[in-house]
């Protein structure tokens, strides 16, 4: 087949013919059908279900199509199984010097229908030619994933500056403009929702075009550390990103999806070991944004479950920077669903508490520990492996029962997990003889009996028994 060049074809106020009356025709019905189309489906019969989707929203004739039906028409196409009766109409419809369409049949058609992402004015189009349509969908499901979803409305906000555009700047110095809108603060205001600030930002560009770009700093849950539990606009983040500052958190793999050119600074904490101290992390980020760069924190899990988003981000504020938050997976969902521990359950626990083990220093963390341990709720544990003889030993303590099911879990989602059950009474033995390096959590309660073991010790069981 020779080449072909791919074209977006006006069809407002003209009429698209789709010859059939079943599914097939209705797929097709949906890519064209539009309020200002005049689309027309001729055959002898129509689905039920044909009937019910356009009644109302397109002309259905209901006989077998002549050679009038197709006078004027812009596209047409033939969505028939009967191949016979399937090269007649599209012949049909070439003699009346319409492109069309037939369904399955490239060897017959004038054109082919693409895979298409569609942001209202931003549409993309995929196409094999016919060679391979299951490839074509596959890769627009990934580009799918690239493309935010008010990319569209993005594109009618730039359209609704153009004339000021035009008349401000001269027209070697428009694509620049142009380049650093998208690129920057604004289109990352306007994509996050606030129209409002962006518009005021556009003007202040227009006004003094030559001011410095600013820049945006993005907080990124980066999930628990599977590359393919990241959110769709976290791994759009990450691939726009200029700089990433991340953590030891950060799952393996991720990090390769940032842009090549995309520098990375290392940030990570672990206890009594900082790579950088908060405020030089703040600091840096302040720096960044001043000059003019797309940045990323990518933190994981989630940046405000335990991760000191809300901190980082009462800094970026305070320093006037344009900041916007992206949550992840935390690892308390993360890590439980991929040991198939439910942290809620009808039978078993009717809420949820989320605590930090981890205190300043050797301090041992000041939880009410009587609350923790009241039944009928599952506990999750960050930065616990430490503490984790004391946490046994104050929620016994405080009630709760010592045969109450734990669960140890490892670089949860990731390849090397690990998960570890037993009792509470047993958790400070199970962390230190199944060594538990971290990052772990720790589940607690009666739904942590659901959890699927990759070792299973009660150290403390064992013990009685001896």
């Amino acid at each position: 087949m020779g080449k072909l060049f791919p074209a977006f074809q006006k069809l407002e106020g003209r009429r698209v013919v789709i010859v059939g009356g079943g599914d097939l025709a209705a797929r097709k019905a949906r890519l064209v059908a539009a309020p200002d189309v005049d689309l027309r489906l001729v055959w002898t019969c129509f689905s039920p279900a044909v009937v019910e989707e356009w009644a109302g929203r397109a002309t259905m004739i209901d006989r077998s199509p002549v050679a009038s039906d197709f006078d004027g028409a812009a596209l047409a196409f033939v969505a028939l199984d009967d191949e016979l009766e399937a090269a007649r109409f599209g012949a049909m419809a070439q003699s009346a010097g319409v492109p069309v369409n037939v369904v399955d049949r490239p060897e017959i058609s004038d054109f082919f229908t693409p895979s298409i992402v569609d942001r209202g004015d931003v549409v993309v189009a995929i196409s094999t030619t016919g060679a391979a349509p299951a490839l074509a969908k596959r890769l627009r499901a990934q580009i799918e994933t690239l493309l935010p979803r008010r990319l569209g409305a993005l594109a009618d906000f730039a359209k609704s500056f153009r004339g000021a555009v035009s008349g401000t700047l001269a027209p070697d110095r428009r694509r620049a403009f142009w380049e650093r809108v998208f690129a920057g603060d604004i289109a990352a205001t306007f994509l996050a929702g606030d129209e409002a600030t962006a518009r005021e930002r556009m003007i202040t560009s227009l006004n003094a075009p030559d001011a410095p770009p600013r820049g945006v700093v993005h907080i990124v849950g980066a999930g628990p550390g599977d590359p393919e539990l990241l959110t769709l606009r976290a791994l759009r983040l990450i691939q726009e990103a200029d700089v990433i500052l991340y953590d030891r958190l950060v799952g393996e793999g991720i990090l390769d999806l940032a842009r090549r050119d995309a520098d990375r600074i290392f940030v990570g904490k672990a206890k009594a070991d900082h790579a950088a101290p908060q405020d030089d992390i703040n600091e840096r980020m302040v720096a960044l944004a001043g000059a003019g760069k797309i940045v990323v924190r990518l933190k994981g899990g989630d940046p405000f479950v335990f991760g000191r988003g809300g901190e980082e981000l009462e800094a970026l504020k305070a320093a006037g920077v344009d900041c916007h938050v992206t949550p992840g997976i935390t690892a308390a969902l993360g890590c439980a669903a991929s040991a198939g521990a439910p942290l809620t359950h009808r039978d078993f626990a009717q809420a949820v508490t989320f605590v930090t083990g981890h205190a300043k220093g050797d301090a041992e963390p000041d939880l009410d520990w009587r609350s923790l341990a009241a039944l009928r709720q599952t506990l999750v544990v960050y930065m616990g492996v430490e503490t984790a003889p004391r946490i046994s030993q104050r929620l016994v303590e405080a009630g709760m029962n010592a045969e109450t099911p734990v669960a140890v879990i490892e670089n949860g989602t990731r390849d090397d997990e690990k998960i570890l059950t037993g009792t509470i009474a047993g958790l400070g033995d199970l962390v230190s003889t199944g060594d538990i390096a971290g990052p772990a959590l720790l589940v607690i309660g009666e739904t942590a009996a659901f959890a699927r073991p990759t070792f299973t010790r009660d150290v403390a069981r064992e013990r009685r028994s001896a």
